[in-house]
């Protein structure tokens, strides 16, 4: 199915044409009717589905469209990082193009004095669509110069991923704020009992969109390293001497493992930069603008950059850990063989994380290559897939005619202060 073939506006199908926008995904496919007739939406979908222009383009259609107020806030999309915030924020650059009516402003913690005094005008003129944390949001929310009253649209992106960090109670404050007889549309990579509790306290008789969590790409070619935790340095230094290896992520699960890979490289003289939390909002910027520029060949990252971020000519990904749950490991790799080019993709499996990859393995429905050790770094563990306990579930279980399509009204649903596990 083609952009054409939906209600969104001319304004909008211009743009996606500019931007060479023609065949929709199955998440668009399944979300842009129904969120342009008004529907409240819970979507199970990944990184990488199309699932910001899922609600971005049919929301911009409908504000476009007119009959919301001006100089009012008119939506709220929340994202549980500033990286993330900051792509959105782009999507809405490249959609709105046409759209000289519709304002926005970005809304993310991490920044000096200018930026937040550039995002208190934005509020206070009351922008169309603001992109935002949660935590930052409510500083301004708290300074008193943030109205709400008229809000329309409530999204809320990565929503797993925000009560993992712990903003259930920060977005159950700012839902009291806001209209009853609003339209929420929440997305979730997965959907375990504490997000279905939030849905059920935010969304009103909800449409349920899954689109199953895709497999690699073919095009990657995936192996691994069976190794003890005290091997993976020494297999970093001999993939690293084996080639000029350039346009490389390193995914570790824990800043201090990314750290200490980065030091190693550099006692190595590998051009590299690291990104994690405990970087300033500015730091992590100069890191992204640098690697993506070419000026740095490796970036060593926590899982912050793992989802939400486009760079489409990374040649290999390195797992330095395995992740917990398939989707991770999708999210990851799937930074490589973007924009049909090939791409690699290696992870380290330590004694400890067998049976974690084991699990990936029977989600792909074959096993992975497992390269021998380099010479020198003494004998890997026995590779034993099987699981010596259950594992637990954890977060991984698993228009053109111009009309406005009004949103319904939600009567009391939305008083009900029960408040959603925070498991």
């Amino acid at each position: 199915m083609n952009f054409e073939e939906t209600y969104l506006n001319d304004n909008i199908l211009d743009a996606l044409y500019d931007m060479h926008f023609e065949e929709m995904t199955p998440v668009q496919e399944k979300c842009i009717p129904e969120i342009l007739d008004g529907r409240d939406m819970i979507g199970v979908a990944q990184t990488g589905t199309g699932k910001t222009a899922a609600y971005l383009l049919p929301i911009l259609s409908m504000l476009d469209d007119g009959g919301y107020p001006k100089d009012a806030v008119n939506c709220i999309i929340m994202a549980p990082t500033r990286e993330l915030a900051q792509q959105i924020d782009q999507a809405m650059q490249g959609f709105g193009y046409y759209l000289d009516g519709i304002s926005s402003v970005a809304v993310y913690g991490g920044n000096d004095g200018n930026r937040f005094d550039q995002e208190m005008r934005g509020l206070k003129m009351g922008a169309d669509v603001i992109i935002a944390t949660p935590g930052r949001l409510l500083s301004h929310i708290r300074m008193g110069y943030v109205d709400l009253s008229h809000l329309s649209f409530f999204v809320l992106d990565e929503a797993d991923r925000m009560l993992d960090m712990g903003f259930s109670d920060d977005i159950l404050q700012i839902a009291k704020l806001l209209p009853q007889d609003r339209q929420t549309i929440m997305f979730s990579a997965t959907m375990p009992n504490k997000i279905q509790d939030l849905a059920r306290t935010l969304l009103y008789n909800p449409i349920e969109v899954k689109i199953a969590v895709s497999k690699p790409a073919e095009k990657i070619q995936q192996s691994a390293y069976v190794c003890y935790e005290p091997q993976k340095l020494g297999i970093i230094r001999h993939l690293f001497k084996a080639g000029e290896l350039e346009r490389v992520i390193i995914f570790s699960g824990k800043k201090d493992k990314v750290k200490d890979i980065t030091r190693e490289l550099q006692r190595n003289h590998i051009n590299c930069a690291s990104m994690h939390s405990d970087l300033t909002q500015q730091e992590r910027d100069d890191v992204m603008y640098r690697f993506k520029a070419g000026q740095v060949n490796v970036l060593v990252a926590t899982d912050i950059v793992a989802r939400g971020i486009d760079i489409d000519d990374i040649l290999m990904v390195i797992n330095y850990d395995v992740p917990r749950d398939v989707e991770d490991y999708v999210h990851r790799i799937g930074r490589t063989a973007r924009a049909q080019r090939d791409g690699v993709a290696v992870t380290f499996v330590s004694d400890t994380d067998m049976r974690y990859f084991f699990n990936i393995e029977r989600f792909l429905g074959k096993e992975i290559t497992k390269n021998p050790l380099p010479e020198g770094l003494g004998e890997p563990p026995v590779y034993q897939p099987a699981p010596a306990r259950k594992q637990s579930r954890g977060r991984g279980g698993k228009g053109r005619n111009g009309k406005r399509y009004s949103n319904k009204k939600r009567n009391s649903h939305h008083k009900s202060s029960s408040k959603p596990k925070t498991e």
